[in-house]
């Protein structure tokens, strides 16, 4: 089993930032794992945010977040982070990490194996 625990969401102003991070553990995790951000809004759906794959420098994003949000992860701490800047009203939400020893459509998350208990995000006008 792997156990996700994140934090750092909050109350932030509309241009201002925050750091995400979720800390992994459990008998079978490994560094190995991709390891992603999803966001869920009342009323819409899980959406993908982004991810970070073992072994490929550059991660993935949802195309609304690009130049925004930057994914990275501390192997030794297995910890994965997700830094928001410039935030905007419509990133607010409920965070959740995940992660997933063999997932290939990051942006699907059905296809994704463990989740976070999410953290809150939201941004003020």
């Amino acid at each position: 089993q792997v156990q996700l625990v994140e934090s750092g969401g909050g109350l932030v102003q509309a241009g201002g930032s925050l750091r995400l991070s979720c800390a992994a553990s459990g008998r079978t995790f490994t560094f190995t794992y991709t390891m992603g951000w999803f966001r869920q809004a009342p009323g819409k759906e899980r959406e993908f945010v982004a991810a970070t794959r073992w072994g490929r420098s550059n991660g993935y994003y949802r195309d609304s977040v690009k130049g925004r949000f930057t994914i990275s992860r501390d192997n030794p701490k297995n910890t994965v982070y997700l830094q928001m800047n410039s935030l905007k009203p419509e990133d607010t939400a409920v965070y959740y990490c995940a992660a997933d020893p063999t997932v290939v459509a990051v942006e699907n998350f059905a296809d994704w194996h463990y989740w976070g208990q999410g953290t809150q995000v939201t941004v003020s006008s």
